[in-house]
């Protein structure tokens, strides 16, 4: 009888190390957020066909509006370094957003060398016929919102949440349409736009006031 006990004592250890696995690895294939994305947010993926972040990798979007796409899968590598850069902005909400833009550098560096973009030029967009190079800001709006989905997964996030895309584009004063990302500071509801599109690579993207941001061109 002992022997038979020890046999199915054995067998429950197995099964739960088995469930314990299958548990790792479905919660590595979850969203980003736990909570539902925005419709905004969704429709950034839903409208080019594309999954939308996981806590292991995201579709990133070039060649103007996703005409090209790579799968980036983060290693342990990946997310040890962007959390090194995200600590350095836990002391408050203006220091991470600077850390943000240090992630957002460190994204296009990732990319460059894989996808060709480290040849890429500032406010690129079809009238430049260099498409393989590039991303219009369809694509760094997209990508930019992925990177800072998984960041706020990962729980890297402490004073500021991902907002819904913002766009620009008054006809009436020749103002040129544009979007960008957006993050949400915590308390205040201050929103804050990040646009990496205007900024050539690996350099700080471009981060202010929504309000301040929609009156540019």
């Amino acid at each position: 009888m002992q022997v038979g006990f020890v046999g199915r004592s054995q067998r429950w250890r197995g099964l739960a190390l088995v469930l314990a696995v299958i548990s790792a690895v479905g919660a590595s294939l979850l969203p980003a957020r736990a909570d539902p994305l925005s419709r905004e947010v969704a429709q950034l993926y839903s409208s080019v066909s594309i999954n939308p972040p996981s806590a292991s990798g995201m579709t990133v979007c070039y060649g103007f509006v996703c005409r090209r796409r790579h799968e980036l899968a983060f290693g342990p590598g990946d997310r040890a370094a962007l959390s090194r850069i995200m600590a350095s902005g836990r002391a408050s909400p203006a220091a991470e957003r600077a850390a943000v833009q240090k992630a957002v550098v460190w994204l296009d560096r990732r990319l460059g060398p894989v996808l060709g973009t480290d040849k890429r030029i500032a406010r690129a967009d079809f009238r430049y016929f260099d498409d393989k190079h590039n991303f219009d800001c369809w694509d760094t709006t997209r990508n930019t919102t992925s990177l800072l989905l998984v960041m706020q997964g990962w729980g890297l996030l402490k004073h500021h949440s991902v907002g819904d895309p913002k766009y620009r584009g008054n006809v009436l004063v020749l103002q040129t349409p544009h979007n960008t990302a957006v993050l949400v500071e915590r308390g205040s509801g201050a929103q804050w736009v990040v646009d990496m599109w205007t900024r050539a690579y690996a350099q700080t993207p471009e981060v202010m006031p929504v309000d301040q941001w929609v009156k540019l061109d």
